[in-house]
């Protein structure tokens, strides 16, 4: 841009020396001019009288110029540019820079142009305008292809740019059959085929003895389907009271069981159920339930005085503690008050 600049200098100061040295002024052609008011054309300074002279005024060629004359200066203020006078004065050839501000440009490219002074106190050239620059359209991150089909059945985790790993899951809650986990290479392919996803099923649960499964009968049945196991009425259920199809084709626990009531193994002798003590045939049916703690009264062997012993029925099974001995008829009908249930209690160290 400086060597253009000097040049365009010496060509514009070359429009002041004598005619001799002005070979190069072009010949004035008609419909060159742009749009210009060319002065009077000549030859020699005695053509244009006594106030002008024959110099080389651009397009317009050798014309009567006045010297003296200016060119518009300051120039209106333009947000896209900035223009700067290169000569000492804004009279006839003087040179003026028009250089577009950061992120404009003119048409032809350039970010600056130079314009002369002309005869016809104007400007040369066109208006130059500064145009903002476009912003380059952004660099694509290269990914590899997720076809229809992948994406319509999976629903997946991460992206498909070059250099990153992507993890699938069935959309229908399927399992997914292949690899979950896949990596997109830096030639746009991925490391492994895409998998497929497989509905799967759950067989049929198990029946319970002495139970009920609560479900629509079914030969398989959908992943997350539940369904709910009852007891018949005295049985307990031990277990899950409801169970769930998993993705992977099994229940999500084992079936419960329907524990049975255990009959207390006492008649003449008080027990402590629940904290409380009671005769056994004042419970209904004498009987307790799958679990339940039930403590017995038992004799010391060598002091007037009974300690306890708990033991938990388990489906249908109660036996009683060892130390237990059953009351006659006799000892419950002619003395209730020695029972072992009644004394009274053993100190905390006379049981071993």
């Amino acid at each position: 841009m400086d060597c253009a600049l000097l040049l365009l200098s010496l060509w514009a100061l070359a429009g002041t020396v004598s005619l001799q040295a002005l070979g190069s002024c072009p010949e004035r052609l008609l419909g060159e001019e742009r749009r210009r008011t060319c002065p009077r054309p000549c030859k020699t300074d005695r053509d244009c009288g006594n106030k002008r002279q024959c110099l080389c005024d651009g397009q317009c060629g050798l014309s009567c110029v006045a010297p003296g004359r200016t060119c518009p200066w300051p120039l209106p203020p333009n947000e896209n540019s900035v223009a700067h006078l290169l000569s000492p004065t804004h009279s006839f050839s003087a040179l003026l820079e028009v250089r577009c501000k950061p992120g404009f440009t003119l048409s032809n490219g350039l970010d600056a142009t130079i314009r002369r002074c002309q005869g016809d106190r104007q400007w040369s050239g066109d208006e130059p305008i500064c145009t903002e620059i476009p912003s380059p359209e952004p660099t694509a991150v290269p990914t590899c292809p997720l076809p229809e089909e992948v994406t319509s059945t999976f629903s997946i985790l991460g992206d498909a740019t070059v250099g990153t790993s992507i993890r699938y899951s069935c959309l229908s809650g399927a399992d997914v059959v292949g690899s979950r986990e896949n990596f997109c290479q830096h030639n746009q392919t991925w490391q492994y085929p895409h998998p497929i996803c497989k509905n799967v099923y759950c067989q049929p649960p198990p029946e319970v003895d002495q139970g009920y499964v609560v479900a629509v009968q079914k030969t398989e049945y959908e992943v997350g389907f539940d369904i709910h196991y009852l007891c018949k009425k005295n049985f307990l259920l031990d277990g899950p009271q409801r169970v769930t199809c998993l993705s992977n084709g099994s229940w999500s626990a084992s079936p419960p069981h329907c524990r049975a009531r255990c009959l207390i193994p006492a008649e003449r002798s008080r027990v402590m159920i629940g904290g409380v003590k009671r005769w056994p045939f004042d419970v209904t049916d004498a009987m307790v339930p799958h679990g339940e703690n039930v403590t017995f009264y038992c004799k010391h062997p060598h002091k007037q005085c009974s300690f306890t012993a708990a033991q938990t029925c388990f489906d249908g099974k109660l036996q009683p503690p060892a130390c237990y001995l059953e009351p006659t008829w006799l000892q419950y009908k002619l003395f209730p008050h020695r029972l072992v249930s009644e004394i009274e209690a053993c100190e905390p160290g006379d049981v071993e």
